[in-house]
């Protein structure tokens, strides 16, 4: 067993010593595991509660894509196989999110066979005080927008680390989907109009750029700092959509009808 193993191991059992354990009073490698671990508890926290409370029987379901929504997903997986929910159907927004579907053994489909949602449910790389939600840090955020257009409602589910007062307060980027044959212009047009830098996001397991599920390049656009609370995100997500080339943006404005925050320790706060 490696060391990095025995020292997770560790962490985990130290964390299961009651819920009053200061992990400042631990070794800083291990700290920083406690904090990965707290941080999953939370994710977990707020799926669960957030799922419990809007999924019922013979519902037809978005599910979104990241690190929270796996949890979602297994909380599909139990109440589906111990049949305390049943007659649903889930329609993924990722390759990604499909594959742990399938794994899961739920009921699959698509938007040409179910068109119609009941609920979407997905993560958020940063949600303010108007429910306003920065999305796409894992690149999906074409096919999320898409499948939560379709759905009657849409939740977001977090750890409290994604909760801010104004869009740009903790996520510094914006991701927006582009063609690969217009990346370059679509990026110095969005510098002219709109400043900032723009960065065409690369691969960490491959040569050059990430390619999303629907073949296109995605550009984090790092906005211009702004102290104004009212930046006009709504007119921002329209110049961008303009620019030939420009697919969507990670910005979900006006379409979110609660959000769940939760911390490691349980306590989920639902906004509004």
């Amino acid at each position: 067993m490696s060391s990095t193993h025995v020292s997770c191991l560790r962490a985990s059992r130290l964390l299961s010593i009651g819920g009053g354990l200061d992990c400042r009073l631990l070794p800083i490698s291990i700290r920083s595991m406690c904090a990965l671990t707290e941080i999953e508890r939370a994710k977990k926290h707020a799926a669960y509660q957030c799922a419990a409370e809007n999924v019922t029987n013979g519902a037809r379901i978005g599910v979104g894509s990241g690190s929270t929504v796996k949890y979602f997903v297994q909380y599909l997986k139990e109440k589906f196989h111990e049949k305390t929910l049943t007659d649903i159907v889930c329609v993924p927004t990722s390759f990604q999110t499909r594959h742990w579907l399938i794994e899961a053994g739920l009921p699959v489909s698509d938007l040409e066979q179910t068109p119609s949602l009941t609920v979407c449910i997905d993560g958020a790389d940063e949600v303010d005080a108007n429910l306003a939600c920065i999305k796409g840090g894992g690149g999906c955020l074409l096919q999320e927008k898409v499948v939560q257009t379709c759905a009657e409602k849409f939740f977001v589910i977090a750890d409290i680390s994604k909760q801010s007062t104004v869009l740009g307060e903790k996520y510094k980027t914006l991701p927006i989907e582009v063609s690969q044959f217009a990346y370059a212009p679509v990026m110095r047009w969005i510098e002219q109009k709109l400043g900032g830098k723009c960065h065409l996001r690369n691969a960490v397991k491959k040569c050059g750029p990430i390619v999303t599920d629907n073949g296109n390049y995605i550009v984090d656009w790092e906005f211009p700092k702004s102290d104004d609370p009212n930046r006009d995100w709504n007119t921002i997500n329209d110049t961008l959509l303009r620019l030939p080339g420009v697919l969507e943006t990670g910005l979900f404005l006006g379409v979110a009808q609660k959000v769940y925050f939760a911390t490691a320790k349980g306590d989920v706060t639902v906004i509004p």
